[in-house]
């Protein structure tokens, strides 16, 4: 295999979450990680709705939106983050079809700065777009890409079975020759 920075090996999406709380500072790094995405025409397309649990009713808000078999899981991280991106470009005034991608970037930076803090993100796309458009008023003008569940590792017998299982299943990846045109 060849080699790779320990913080991209080390990276999962753990479904696994203690309700331990995201020191501050450590929160603000994961955003301050997003800030310095390259982006086209250093354009920033990324916003993020931030729910802490028991700090604001964001959380709430972003949990009724995830499906039923996410919400079993993802109830048990500290915060939840709504991801968005600006479908139009603030220095072009015409459509940013680099934003989703932008975006991407910004979450990747993101993922790496959480596990070089031992914390996790797990991102999914089983959540209602049309409620979080509803629940936070967000218009036309923006996509919505995805919700995070970050917070600290939790203990795997706390779980239940189906929900260990899940955690323990091998992480599999296509090989170099599928992915290489």
């Amino acid at each position: 295999m060849n080699h790779i920075h320990e913080l991209i090996r080390a990276r999962y999406s753990t479904v696994i979450f203690s309700s331990k709380k995201i020191e501050d500072k450590k929160l603000a790094s994961l955003f301050e990680a997003a800030r310095w995405a390259p982006s086209a025409f250093n354009e920033q397309p990324w916003r993020f709705i931030v729910g802490v649990n028991g700090n604001d009713e964001n959380y709430q808000k972003i949990y009724d939106c995830l499906m039923e078999a996410n919400q079993a899981w993802a109830k048990y991280a500290p915060v939840l983050v709504l991801t968005i991106a600006s479908k139009n470009s603030s220095v072009t005034g015409k459509p940013n079809r680099f934003a989703q991608y932008d975006t991407g970037m910004a979450v990747g930076n993101m993922l790496a700065q959480a596990t070089s803090l031992g914390l996790y993100v797990h991102q999914m796309g089983g959540f209602s777009v049309s409620n979080a458009m509803e629940f936070f008023e967000i218009g036309d003008e923006y996509d919505i890409m995805s919700v995070m569940a970050i917070g600290y590792k939790g203990d795997i017998e706390l779980f239940p079975e189906y929900i260990q299982e899940r955690e323990l299943k091998e992480r599999r990846r296509k090989s170099i020759d599928e992915i290489l045109m």
